[in-house]
């Protein structure tokens, strides 16, 4: 089983169609034609993912060690934290795509899924 790293976390999320690293908060952030889908924590030991409150309550729910709702409105909406050291690379990779699918604008999608 292989864990998740803030490098790996970044180079997944940059691999995404049209992705691009900047900074919020001063943490860095992963967006997608300007809107926010993951960022990592300031000290690079959590990031979050951008679901919806369906995709991320079995999560939650399975694991509340690795993920938590993030607090207020927006964990409520479903953005996710993710404790990234215990995390496997495999979940969090499908919980980065996910995150972009939730973003990203409908027409662009569309590219991508041909």
């Amino acid at each position: 089983m292989k864990f998740m790293t803030p490098a790996d976390f970044r180079k997944t999320a940059l691999r995404l169609p049209e992705a691009a690293e900047a900074s919020h908060m001063g943490h860095p952030d992963f967006r997608v034609r300007g809107k926010i889908f993951a960022t990592l924590g300031p000290d690079e030991d959590w990031g979050m993912v951008k679901l919806t409150p369906e995709q991320q309550a079995p999560l939650v729910q399975a694991q509340p060690a690795i993920f938590q709702p993030a607090s207020g409105a927006w964990g409520r909406r479903g953005c996710t934290i993710i404790q990234l050291k215990p995390a496997e690379k495999l979940i969090v990779r499908q919980l980065l795509l996910f995150a972009w699918r939730n973003t990203v604008p409908k027409k662009l999608l569309q590219e991508y899924d041909g």
